[in-house]
């Protein structure tokens, strides 16, 4: 029998969404946060360029509204991209009173400015950052902010295994996992967050952190939450490329900042692709050079930057540098080696603008739903002030609906069997990425899709067969859910008979008129959420 404790909101991830939500209503009642690591581990920590908005007298809403729908090829939801960059700066003026410390210069005027950066897809300097550690600094300003916070807790290395309904289908709570003593808990809720982040662990190669393992994907879906573009993966196009080192991202803000794409023999290429060159959307600078390595035979391109004032690239950027300069790489000296990776998730459990899901009493926010924003492709640095944006509004949500009683929580089977064998996990899970790498990354085809979905398909029931005879560890729940996340990606992928932002397939390789809609898929005997 699962240890029962009662809040008044559950918040599950402790990134800028998360932390956004439960700073609001922890003024309105009992709120915890659970994340499965330390509380700063997020994929929000790792978020490098900025927060994009239109902060001034050269910027306006409308255009960042433009710059949006451009890059998002005809798929994002106007009214969400209209809520995103008119709701943001006031966002972005929160944070700063809060204490982040962003990076400044001087205007015209003599008077101290926000520093503003330009990146790709972007017609202004909007990119508001700290340096190339904005992720990392928004996190610091959040956690501060809550630290003391009478009715907000937060629980670290707590696993969640599902979400916990009641009879009605209502989402009511989640159970939990403490690893430290193997004891599942069920924290039942009035109204419960997903803030959990994406998926890039689904992938070989990717500029994630270990932790994004689409466990909130997955534990909606199987809640019977509407999942929505979950073809729509977007690979950065520049992560370090190095036999000895784990990908590391080297920011669309070192090409803003005049970084420029050269192949092996110094040749630039991007003017081939596109008239914006190197700051085009991160889709076509993705397939440029995949196409580019496939065309030259070479395993990456290089971003160049030893042209620019060695001080101010050091100054500029200085986790990039440090990071390689452990591997051998004076920025200041020598192109940084790059290949595209797998880097942040488009589509997601579907949501309206108060973070509301089809489920009722479940709300997401941050890189796990779609809000509509980022359609095919998200323009940069959407990402932090789309998380900020709708956790606000999700917040504001929940404390107005979240006096609805639950009903009785339907219990969670448990498995009392022998703990899995990490080894046979482990091979599976590397077998998965594999094919994911191959088959379902920044160029695919029918015959490659349904090749993957065969694969993953056996992959991903084996995993959970191994999951229905063991008893629960972090590592076999999060093996699940990323069987899970790629078998709907894959399936999505296959819906999608055009070429449209980041799904790029070779039978299709145009977009088409008929297809321009969101890919929703629906749980089998999932209910309409009440209007």
């Amino acid at each position: 029998m699962a240890a029962t404790q009662d809040v008044d909101f559950l918040v599950i991830g402790s990134g800028i969404a998360g932390l956004t939500y439960g700073r609001l209503v922890a003024r309105q009642g009992r709120t915890l946060i659970l994340t499965k690591k330390n509380r700063a581990e997020s994929n929000s920590n790792y978020a490098q360029g900025g927060i994009a908005g239109a902060m001034s007298d050269e910027d306006s809403v409308r255009l960042h509204a433009e710059d949006t729908l451009v890059a998002g090829a005809g798929l994002c939801h106007p009214d969400a991209v209209e809520t995103l960059v008119t709701e943001g700066p006031e966002r972005i003026r929160e944070l700063i009173e809060l204490g982040a410390d962003f990076s400044m210069s001087i205007g015209p005027d003599g008077h101290t400015v926000l520093a503003l950066g330009r990146e790709g897809g972007h017609s202004r300097n909007r990119i508001v950052h700290s340096a190339d550690r904005t992720g990392w600094e928004c996190e610091r300003t959040l956690l501060a902010a809550v630290r003391d916070l009478p009715q907000l807790t937060i629980l670290e290395h707590y696993f969640v295994l599902d979400l916990a309904l009641d009879e009605s289908g209502r989402c009511a709570g989640a159970y939990a996992l403490d690893p430290a003593t193997g004891e599942t808990h069920l924290f039942r809720a009035r109204a419960v967050l997903l803030a959990t982040g994406g998926c890039g662990q689904v992938y070989k190669h990717t500029t994630n952190p270990a932790i994004a393992t689409a466990d909130g994907v997955a534990m909606a879906w199987r809640a019977g939450a509407d999942i929505a573009n979950m073809e729509f993966i977007q690979f950065h196009p520049t992560s370090l490329y190095h036999p000895e080192g784990q990908s590391f991202l080297i920011s669309e803000a070192v090409r803003g900042d005049g970084g420029i794409l050269r192949t092996a023999n110094g040749d630039t290429f991007m003017e081939n692709y596109h008239p914006m060159g190197a700051l085009a959307p991160r889709d076509i600078v993705a397939r440029a050079i995949h196409a580019e390595r496939l065309r030259r035979g070479e395993p990456c391109v290089f971003v160049d930057v030893t042209h620019l004032d060695a001080a101010h690239t050091r100054k500029r950027f200085p986790t990039i540098y440090e990071r390689c300069l452990e591997l051998g790489i004076d920025i200041t000296r020598q192109p940084i080696p790059v290949v595209p990776a797998a880097h942040y998730q488009c589509g997601g459990i579907l949501t309206d603008l108060d973070g509301r899901t089809s489920v009722d009493g479940l709300f997401a926010a941050g890189e796990v739903a779609c809000t509509g924003v980022h359609g095919a492709n998200r323009l940069a640095s959407n990402s932090l002030l789309e998380a900020m944006v709708f956790g606000h509004r999700a917040a504001l949500r929940a404390t107005e609906v979240a006096d609805t009683p639950t009903g009785n929580v339907k219990p969670r089977s448990s498995h009392g069997g022998p703990l899995p064998e990490p080894a046979r996990t482990a091979e599976l899970v590397t077998r998965l990425k594999d094919t994911m790498n191959d088959l379902v990354g920044i160029v695919r085809s029918t015959t490659g899709l349904e090749t993957a979905r065969e694969s993953v398909g056996v992959t991903a029931s084996e995993l959970a067969d191994i999951s229905l005879a063991s008893r629960a560890t972090p590592d076999l729940c999060e093996a699940v859910n990323v069987g899970q996340a790629a078998t709907l990606i894959i399936e999505s992928a296959l819906r999608r008979k055009e070429s449209r932002g980041l799904h790029f397939t070779t039978d299709y390789p145009n977009p088409s008129e008929s297809e321009r809609h969101d890919t929703v898929r629906r749980a089998a005997g999932a209910q309409e959420r009440p209007q």
